[in-house]
């Protein structure tokens, strides 16, 4: 192992909550349906690599969308690198593939549970610039937390006012 080598711990602690929300959709299949009160509220980019919409949804939904998993959704199948879900649009079923990376949030209300993700594009804006960054002092001050981690997410956005 070399001495340059850097651990990535931003990206490790992203692919980790990415690995809760695969264990719970691999739940719910193996369970045959939600357990109790639980639902999930999952937003996604649909810009991302891999994401499979209908048209007519990508039009009215050109960035950012979520879904709610809760009484009517049908076909929920867990891939590799996603899942997929077949939900209903004003009366038409319509079948959605999402690549976890593509997951931006992920809430389930009656657990008080949630969860913000960073997608490779915000990943990217966020890296430092040379000019930004003093080549003679890289390292952040210490009052400052390194970025770049886990956010929590305020279930009051998904919840009915």
């Amino acid at each position: 192992m070399s001495d340059d080598t850097e651990l990535d711990y931003a990206w490790l602690t992203q692919n980790a909550m990415r690995g809760v929300v695969r264990d719970v959709i691999s739940l719910t299949i193996e369970l045959g349906g939600l357990p109790g009160d639980h639902h999930f509220y999952i937003e996604f980019d649909t810009n991302q690599p891999g994401v499979q919409l209908a048209d007519r949804l990508k039009s009215q939904y050109p960035e950012r969308m979520t879904i709610v998993l809760q009484h009517q959704f049908d076909d929920l199948e867990l891939f590799d690198e996603g899942f997929g879900v077949t939900l209903q649009f004003k009366g038409t079923p319509e079948r959605i593939i999402i690549p976890l990376a593509a997951v931006t949030q992920f809430a389930d209300p009656s657990a008080n549970f949630a969860l913000q993700f960073q997608t490779q594009d915000d990943a990217a804006a966020e890296e430092p610039s040379q000019s930004d960054t003093p080549e003679d002092d890289p390292t952040p001050p210490d009052d400052q937390p390194p970025s770049g981690g886990a956010d929590v997410v305020s279930l009051d956005r998904f919840r009915k006012k």
